[in-house]
Parts: structure tokens; C-alpha cells; sequence
């Protein structure tokens, strides 16, 4: 079944669509966006700012060193195989 562009539910012949268009229109139908999204966690989210830097600075520099030349190696490769 086709959906709107929030994710709603919509009817899948075009007769069904027009219909519930109507309604919607003329205030038969109260139009149904479905459940809204739920709040992100604030604790989660703080947490997630810092994780980048908590982790590189929990690192020894060596390692660090290591986890960057891995990272710019995927990236290069990926550019060389035409995926970006």
C-alpha cells in the first residue's frame, strides 16, 4: 500500500485515494500522520557528541596514529573503486 510523504497509509487504487481525499477535505476524516517519533534520549545523545574525542583521547598515540591510517585508506579506496 502506497504511503504519503510522513509515512501515513493510503488507499492503493486511485477511486479509494480520491475518496479519502474528499473526506479529508470536506472534514468528514480527520487525516492520520500515524505515531509521531519518539524523543531522543538526552543522557544517549550527550554521549554521542563525545565519543569521536572520549575514544582518541583514551587512545595512545600510536594507536591512534594506526586507526587514522586505516580510515584514510578506506576512504582512498573506495574513491579508486568508483563507489563515492
Amino acid at each position: 500500500m502506497p504511503s504519503g510523504p510522513k509515512g501515513q497509509r493510503r488507499p492503493a487504487d486511485a477511486i479509494g485515494n480520491a475518496i479519502r481525499v474528499a473526506q479529508i477535505a470536506t472534514g468528514e476524516v480527520e487525516e492520520d500522520f500515524g505515531p509521531e517519533k519518539p524523543e531522543k534520549n538526552e543522557a544517549a545523545a550527550e554521549l554521542g557528541r563525545k565519543g569521536g574525542r572520549a575514544r582518541a583521547s583514551a587512545m595512545k598515540p600510536e594507536s591512534r596514529s594506526d586507526a587514522a591510517r586505516r580510515a584514510a585508506k578506506a576512504r582512498w579506496k573506495a574513491t579508486a573503486d568508483g563507489e563515492l
